[in-house]
């Protein structure tokens, strides 16, 4: 049956199919990761992402095509995780930016919005790269627009748009020579040809669950080849603002004609009321935190646009109060001026999040190898540190982007810096001076980042040849700055391999973080060889606790 106009209920359908086929294969699509390593989860990361953008469609599925489109970007725009993540959230919002406000659309409107959703994450992303989920994307647009100029049912625009993502997808080792060398096809090209053979179930009424199992071929792909609610956490003794204030704004037709609604404006206007602000907005509304001394104001100036939902005011003055008594708590009385600074990490394993705090980190978001704590997550951490400037340290290369989309949507001053690993974060951290401008402190943390080594070892998760190195499934490998250097059968050859491949003449300290699979003995057995081996070399150790890196080493 032909299909030439697209709805809000049935476009709800093909979300839901796309975000179920999507979490069926999340799996498939983490086995694509590059480096055998246990966290390939770009799978992971998009499932999550997708589930997020599923739920709020659910929660809002109407006829309204524009509707439903900016439910499903405001879900993923918040549900963000990974790079991945962030790029599948850009890519519908663009979509929904280029039908916002239509019931309906045809085939034309609807090739498009694909080709608006890929301009919208080009410009996410500072440097693209083809090869990737960005060039299926934009392949299988610039087909639905060729093909919606002679079409008009959308079934067969979805559906050559889905063919020609799986021949991008499998063009993608031609762009990207690591993908070729490793015999795989780029994961997130993957995960985003699952959301779309799914969109095109939905469009059909037809269920994910009779689609063939595409997992399977994934699987024989390689074998063939060979290879953490969130609420903004109040510091009572703090309290500049005394109202934590919530509410939405339903935008009506009539008042917008007299105040064009500017997200960035209204979010610059409404900072002068107070702090903690974040600011949601889609087609239909936009959601308010902020936390206010003259609330009323603030709701006055909402109202400029449309009317009022869901408000919410609470006296945290009271709430301290409150708490005071009840618990007993020691709490001084008199508020705190907001502290210029504030620093957040994103790190893995208890004994680093204790190493960082002790050199300065204000809050540590639990995440990294194998959870990428969302754009939400990354949000609520910058809302509870209470800073004029905030600077996140990511420490993980799959997590700048959430943090920079997080940035994006608050109203403080937040400033990323791009740290790829812990060693990274922690050299970043300790160049930070209190006393400097915020200015003078991004240039110092990013300058800090060159001169630190990272050495990790990890086991393989499957049997693979890369870089020339020929390594089995269980091996021990040795990454020096994200690059297999070694492979062992043993654990502590392969470190001690790694050292020595990092260790140059100019290195002078060696920091061992070890993880929860390395014992004291294999640790002192590492530090016996440094001193025997590097004799001018300072070394230190500390227990991170990490999950699946038994040895971290940070080299300056």
């Amino acid at each position: 049956m032909a299909i030439r106009t697209l709805d809000g209920r049935r476009f709800a359908d093909m979300v839901l199919q796309g975000a179920q086929h999507l979490s069926n294969n999340a799996k498939s699509v983490d086995a694509l990761n590059v480096f055998p390593v246990p966290d390939g989860d770009t799978g992971t990361n998009m499932n999550l992402s997708m589930t997020s953008g599923a739920k709020e469609v659910k929660n809002h599925i109407s006829d309204h095509i524009g509707n439903v489109a900016g439910a499903l970007a405001k879900g993923l725009l918040m549900g963000a995780r990974g790079n991945s993540g962030v790029i599948l959230s850009q890519l519908f919002r663009g979509f929904a930016k280029a039908i916002e406000g239509a019931l309906t659309i045809n085939s034309v409107e609807f090739a498009a919005a694909l080709e608006a959703g890929v301009t919208t994450a080009y410009k996410a992303v500072m440097k693209p790269v083809e090869g990737t989920i960005l060039t299926v994307a934009k392949d299988a647009a610039k087909r639905a627009v060729a093909v919606a100029k002679k079409q008009t049912d959308i079934v067969i625009v979805m559906e050559e748009a889905v063919k020609e993502a799986k021949a991008s997808l499998q063009r993608t080792p031609d762009l990207l020579p690591v993908l070729k060398e490793v015999g795989v096809v780029d994961s997130g090209g993957q995960g985003l040809v699952y959301v779309y053979e799914g969109f095109l179930a939905g469009l059909k009424g037809e269920n994910v669950e009779g689609l063939k199992a595409a997992s399977l071929s994934m699987q024989e792909l390689i074998n063939t080849e060979h290879h953490k609610s969130a609420q903004s956490h109040i510091h009572t003794d703090e309290i500049e603002f005394g109202y934590c204030t919530e509410f939405m704004v339903r935008f009506e037709e009539e008042k917008l004609r007299q105040s064009p609604f500017s997200e960035e404006t209204f979010r610059k206007e409404l900072s002068q009321f107070g702090d903690s602000l974040l600011v949601v907005a889609d087609d239909e509304l936009v959601k308010v935190h902020i936390h206010a001394e003259h609330p009323g104001e603030v709701l006055t100036y909402g109202q400029r646009y449309g009317s009022l939902l869901n408000i919410k005011i609470e006296n945290m003055r009271e709430q301290h109060a409150h708490i005071v008594n009840e618990a007993a708590s020691a709490v001084p009385k008199t508020a705190r001026q907001k502290q210029p600074y504030g620093i957040i990490v994103i790190s893995m394993g208890d004994g680093i999040a204790d190493l960082f705090k002790s050199i300065g980190a204000h809050a540590v978001i639990e995440g990294g190898q194998t959870m990428n704590p969302s754009t939400e997550d990354i949000v609520t951490a910058i809302e509870s540190v209470y800073a004029e400037t905030v600077f996140v340290l990511p420490n993980n290369k799959n997590i700048i982007m959430a943090a920079e989309q997080a940035a994006s949507v608050v109203g403080n001053r937040v400033i990323v810096v791009p740290t790829k690993t812990i060693p990274q974060g922690l050299s970043a951290l300790l160049a930070f001076n209190p006393s400097a401008s915020p200015e003078q402190n991004e240039k110092a943390m990013a300058a800090a980042l060159s001169q630190v080594r990272t050495g990790q070892v990890t086991f393989a998760v499957r049997d693979t040849a890369i870089d020339g190195i020929e390594i089995a499934k269980g091996d021990y490998m040795g990454i020096a700055d994200g690059k297999i250097a070694v492979s062992e059968k043993d654990k502590l050859q392969a470190a001690k391999k790694l050292l020595d491949e990092l260790l140059s003449e100019d290195a002078e300290i060696l920091t061992i973080l070890y993880g929860e699979e390395a014992t004291e003995e294999e640790v002192q057995e590492l530090v016996d060889y440094i001193e025997a081996t590097y004799t001018d070399i300072e070394v230190e150790a500390h227990n991170g606790k990490q999950p699946l890196y038994p040895f971290i080493f940070s080299v300056e």
